[in-house]
């Protein structure tokens, strides 16, 4: 009964954690037709699990509402209730992906793989507007339109 004993009852658990099921439900359902969209309020029970990763929930909300395009799915605000068990955030379901990258939020977008990050480093920006302070007239607005 030493520490590989313990290290193996850990990976045993682990793996049971992993097989558990889940339970989806949403409520507060809304078909959104300005924004090309249904939103809704997602519940998720997951009992003896600590939470459960969005490309899960991903997957059976597709089942749920026959979504062409898993990637017009969009679930963002999950918190978990004290105690565990219980987890609820919000989800959108657009009607095609360039719907969503119509209407959905830059962030949003990069979040889900759908969008670029074009914003440079804070250290960048700093050191350009530095190197800018140091010129003059026609030099500066070079430097600082690039």
């Amino acid at each position: 009964f030493g520490p590989t004993a313990a290290k193996e009852r850990f990976a045993l658990a682990a793996c049971t954690m992993a097989d558990k099921a889940c339970r989806v439900r949403t409520r507060k359902f809304i078909t959104n037709r300005l924004l090309q969209r249904k939103q809704f309020v997602v519940d998720v029970l997951h009992p003896g699990r600590p939470n459960v990763p969005k490309s899960e929930l991903k997957e059976k909300i597709t089942k749920m509402y026959d979504v062409k395009d898993p990637d017009s799915i969009i679930l963002f605000g999950f918190r978990t209730q004290f105690g565990g068990g219980k987890t609820t955030g919000f989800g959108l379901i657009y009607d095609s992906v360039i719907a969503a990258k119509k209407f959905e939020m830059k962030y949003r977008l990069t979040r889900f793989g759908l969008g670029t990050n074009d914003r440079k480093s804070r250290k960048q920006l700093k050191e350009r507007k530095n190197r800018a302070k140091k010129l003059r007239g026609a030099k500066k607005a070079a430097v600082s339109n690039k």
